[in-house]
């Protein structure tokens, strides 16, 4: 990895950098920063949580002119918390080069997006829905724009966005950069990059890349109706200051975050259903620690980039390994460590075995917390409070009662019975949630590049759907 200052960029991208806190470039960002810089259109093969926002905005602010006459780049994503966040993000970039970006989604008020429109954004973070109804009312015009991301562009093509994707391609200048930013790179990806790019650069960001070292990574192997005992075991002894907890449905979601405020956690929950404005408190809640836990599908919690998540539970199997590297992606952010844990159903091994493949990392196997195991873990937990208390805190008031106390008491009684009130019991309310099926497990598939097939572990042919292309 490189240092960001030696890169050479302008002193007002710079001070952004710093003040962000970055040092060194992540591997995408590496790869990706030069070629930008030199306005060549790129096809970057990398999950959220790789630094891909930074490697295709540091650049193209570096390459933008400052002026608000018309708008200057067009950066498009599959859902509004995307957009919000990658917003975000290019704002803090541009913040002394005096480039603004503005988020444009449904669910949003539409008149009050066509009044930040008259600020003149230079650049726009759009939903491809929205969009669309923009370019419709001529609220937004692409005349002029120079630089277009498709981001988590394989995601925008499975949630049937290809036709809105293609039509506001059509309204931007040929003569253009194109950046494309892609998980997996289905036949539809590339057919679309085909069509709508020039001699782009293929970067790949392998797997092993991807997932952070710092990451420690476990499941546990439970029947179905144990994992919310289990979930509560584990966050009792483990204590995360900020833990995301992954369910595959809705439901799940909501079941999930109502049981857990019902056993006393601090937790709320997201997902497509919830209104933009409750989706905005629970994000703000959670990123400001009002809220230890935050419970979310993966498509609510794409994009999402919040320092400080210790721990990710994924309460159920994820569909794919694609999500799982995505998901355990919230954690081990900045250098710091993290802990992914798994929780997998005696049917669901198999699919756990090729989540592993993907990952190229072996995935340890924990046994189940025992009820003793949550009170000893609370019980450390409030020694160590006390002891902290003991030397930070201001506790010269309450020395005169404790002095009043040991006159007709032991200190040994005294403070058994400090730690049996301050230590919190493991609950047992009954909480029922709806089960959910197992995921069947897919055979892996092995790829005869001469004869342009897959084999199963049978020895049996399957055609490729994904032949070998090149740029």
């Amino acid at each position: 990895m490189s240092n960001f200052f030696e890169i050479g960029l302008s002193s007002v991208l710079t001070k952004a950098i710093s003040e962000m806190g970055f040092e060194e470039t992540t591997p995408i960002q590496e790869r990706t920063i030069p070629l930008v810089l030199e306005g060549k259109d790129i096809i970057g093969q990398a999950q959220t949580g790789t630094g891909k926002t930074a490697a295709f905005g540091i650049p193209m602010i570096e390459r933008m002119n400052p002026d608000r006459e018309s708008i200057k780049a067009l950066v498009v994503t599959p859902t509004r918390e995307l957009a919000i966040q990658v917003a975000e993000e290019l704002n803090r970039i541009g913040q002394f080069k005096d480039v603004r970006s503005l988020p444009i989604y449904g669910g949003q008020d539409i008149d009050r997006q066509i009044r930040s429109l008259r600020n003149r954004p230079q650049i726009i973070v759009g939903t491809p829905g929205r969009l669309m109804d923009h370019m419709r009312r001529r609220t937004i015009r692409l005349q002029q724009v120079e630089t277009v991301v498709l981001d988590e562009a394989d995601e925008m093509l499975s949630m049937g966005f290809v036709e809105d994707i293609e039509n506001i391609l059509k309204e931007v200048p040929e003569q253009r950069q194109t950046l494309l930013f892609s998980a997996t790179m289905p036949k539809s990806i590339l057919d679309l990059a085909q069509r709508f790019m020039q001699n782009p650069e293929y970067i790949s960001m392998k797997t092993k890349e991807i997932i952070v070292p710092q990451i420690e990574q476990c499941y546990v192997e439970v029947q179905e109706k144990q994992k919310f005992d289990v979930l509560c075991r584990l966050l009792d002894i483990q204590s995360p200051d900020l833990a995301i907890v992954f369910g595959r449905t809705k439901r799940r979601v909501d079941e999930l975050f109502e049981a857990l405020s019902k056993r006393g956690y601090s937790a709320e929950g997201i997902h497509g259903d919830l209104t933009q404005a409750r989706r905005d408190m629970v994000m703000r809640h959670f990123k400001e620690g009002l809220t230890e836990i935050l419970v979310a599908t993966d498509v609510a919690a794409r994009g999402l980039d919040i320092s400080g998540v210790t721990h990710v539970y994924n309460f159920d199997v994820p569909q794919d390994p694609e999500s799982y590297v995505h998901r355990i992606g919230r954690t081990g952010r900045a250098g710091k460590g993290g802990q992914a844990i798994t929780f997998v159903t005696p049917r669901e091994i198999g699919h756990l075995r090729l989540i592993e493949q993907v990952a190229k990392r072996r995935i340890t196997r924990k046994p189940l917390p025992t009820f003793n195991d949550v009170l000893v873990g609370q019980q450390r937990l409030t020694m160590d409070k006390i002891l902290k208390a003991a030397e930070d805190e201001d506790i010269l008031r309450y020395k005169e009662m404790a002095e009043e106390l040991l006159e007709d008491n032991d200190s040994i009684t005294l403070l058994s019975a400090a730690l049996k009130l301050l230590t919190k019991e493991p609950s047992t309310a009954p909480i029922v949630l709806t089960e959910e099926a197992p995921l069947r497990s897919r055979q892996p598939r092995r790829f005869d590049q001469q004869q342009g097939f897959h084999r199963n572990r049978d020895n049996s042919k399957y055609p490729s759907r994904f032949p070998k292309r090149k740029f």
